[in-house]
């Protein structure tokens, strides 16, 4: 998946920790937007040895998500946690598709659901919801437990669609999986915050970026209610060969793409 933006370490901010000096200490570690940043480190630290600690850990090149604890993701904050994939704002782009393509579903399923953000966010969007997640990472499971529990979400660990009980096949009226699609050769070219900070699980998709969705492709008709869709995010070069993926295990497939997001989605239906 793709990377956030990266930044270089930096010293600590200096003292006393005015909000010009907290601007200046993250400015000084090369992040683009250090006036926000500021912003939002200043409002969630409590105490100024509780802002210390934040902008150190920040100008020494965690991602501003885990320092604050959070990501937003369609307006609502989703907890994240160290380990955990921070959801990206590209993403949302697949949330939206989903919704266009089956804007009455019931049955959501969450696959790869790192924090959650996707099927919480479908669950803010749809009402009343059968809301299923699952990940092979025990992290993003329970993570996304917290991001889902007001939905009455389920999460479950394992691999894929192993994870999920056979009481779901045939039902999902949206099958979303934000599945990891950089190459494994491109991995260690990403920048150091996805690179050193988020699981390599979440970012390796195999030799050519698209071994899980390859075996979603594989597996979705069989999970998914008649009318249903299965949503993939992957890379503009990677789109032709997921493309025949879909079509390959006998869905109806098209490719949409937004150019404000730089994301593209394969969609699926039954």
């Amino acid at each position: 998946m793709p990377p956030l933006s990266s930044s270089s370490p930096s010293p600590s901010c200096p003292s006393p920790l005015s909000r010009d000096a907290v601007v200046t200490a993250l400015r000084a570690a090369g992040c683009v937007f250090a006036e926000d940043e500021a912003r939002l480190i200043l409002a969630a630290a409590h105490s100024s040895d509780e802002l210390a600690a934040m902008v150190d850990r920040r100008v020494t090149g965690l991602p501003l998500e885990l320092v604050l604890g959070w990501a937003e993701f369609r307006g609502r904050r989703i907890a994240v946690e160290p380990g955990v994939f921070v959801p990206r704002r590209r993403t949302e782009f697949l949330v939206e598709q989903a919704l266009v393509h089956a804007p009455a579903a019931s049955v959501v399923v969450d696959l790869c659901c790192g924090s959650g953000a996707v099927g919480a966010a479908l669950a803010v969007a749809l009402g009343r919801v059968e809301l299923h997640a699952a990940d092979i990472d025990p992290a993003a499971v329970r993570c996304a437990r917290r991001n889902v529990a007001a939905f009455d979400g389920q999460v479950y660990e394992g691999d894929l669609f192993e994870a999920l009980p056979g009481s779901l096949r045939g039902r999902a009226g949206i099958l979303a999986a934000n599945v990891p699609y950089v190459p494994t050769g491109e991995v260690g070219l990403l920048p150091a915050e996805a690179r050193e900070h988020e699981p390599r699980v979440a970012l390796d998709g195999g030799p050519d970026g698209l071994d899980v969705l390859r075996r979603v492709a594989a597996e979705a008709p069989r999970w998914l209610a008649p009318g249903g869709c299965v949503l993939v995010e992957t890379s503009e070069r990677q789109a032709p060969t997921a493309l025949e993926a879909f079509t390959g295990s006998g869905l109806s497939a098209r490719l949409v793409a937004s150019e404000e997001l730089y994301a593209t989605v394969v969609v699926g239906l039954n």
